[in-house]
């Protein structure tokens, strides 16, 4: 049996019981290593889990997969996700080599930003299609993300937006070179995605374009869901592309029409005392920016 096992947001006790209980009883146990991180390292999982764990990155799960499948048909094998198993798209892939191979497999839930997002104040049902925003560099600077932003904005829902990790990446030299030498791990934040939406706001202004979003629409900035020194800072786009959240992992969300529940909450975490003063209201429950 391959089970796939999600492991929460903070640390290592934010395990499930039934997944702890698999983890001890499995011949091998992998730990993805790539779509996210917890806020204490393999060392402190292996102590408190009781078992030695395998570094699973993209290489061996997209190109190595039938070493992580090996056995797996006739013991138990556990594969082990930050926040849920299924909160990033590239574990179908595996389940469906696990199929194909005659592998029978099982998945244990856990909490992931996709839901624990809520903590802000925000009401999971408004929320729309989720984007993940992408470091640019000098020769690459998408902009795909800004039009998804810009469809949920036109149906009033919010957008929680997924912030870039750059783990094990090589330089384009040595990549060239065929040199196995990579890159410090790098996490988007907050005010880094703040800064580029700010940039994109610029461009399609120049470029006469309707514009979804501007230097004052309301977003949120959250850091660390799930640990004991998670932060939430709500404010104007302008706000948070100079706020300093700290550590990672960071994510955003580009609110859409808001409820006044949702703006009472969101008061709480504001940057200043009139964060949101440039909200005004489009009937009596309800709020935009």
């Amino acid at each position: 049996m391959l089970y796939f096992i999600g492991l929460g947001l903070g640390d290592a006790k934010d395990i499930t019981v039934k997944g702890l209980e698999i983890v001890k009883q499995c011949s091998r146990v992998y730990l993805e290593a790539y779509t996210s991180i917890l806020t204490v390292g393999k060392d402190a999982l292996e102590e408190y889990y009781g078992r030695e764990l395998i570094l699973a990155d993209r290489d061996m799960v997209e190109q190595e997969a039938d070493e992580l499948l090996r056995g797996a048909d006739i013991s138990d094998v556990a594969f082990l996700v930050v926040g849920d198993p299924f909160g990033a798209t590239t574990h179908s892939d595996l389940v469906l080599r696990a199929v194909n191979a005659g592998i029978q497999y099982r998945v244990i839930h856990n909490a992931s930003i996709l839901n624990a997002v809520g903590c802000c104040g925000l009401q999971l049902y408004n929320f729309g299609e989720t984007v993940s925003i992408v470091f640019w560099t000098d020769t690459w600077r998408p902009e795909s993300f800004y039009d998804k932003i810009k469809k949920n904005r036109d149906l009033g829902m919010h957008t929680l937006c997924l912030l870039d990790i750059k783990v094990k990446e090589q330089s384009m030299e040595n990549l060239m070179r065929g040199r196995k030498v990579y890159e410090p791990p790098r996490y988007m934040t907050v005010s880094q995605a703040s800064q580029q939406l700010l940039e994109i706001v610029v461009n399609r202004r120049e470029q006469g374009d309707e514009l979804a979003i501007n230097e004052e629409t309301i977003c949120v900035g959250l850091a660390r869901v799930g640990a004991e020194d998670q932060a939430i800072r709500t404010g104007t786009l302008r706000q948070l592309a100079s706020s300093d959240l700290g550590g990672p992992l960071h994510s955003m969300i580009v609110t859409g029409h808001l409820h006044p529940l949702e703006v009472d909450m969101l008061q709480l975490s504001a940057v200043t005392s009139d964060a949101l003063k440039g909200l005004r209201m489009t009937d009596s429950s309800t709020y935009t920016s």
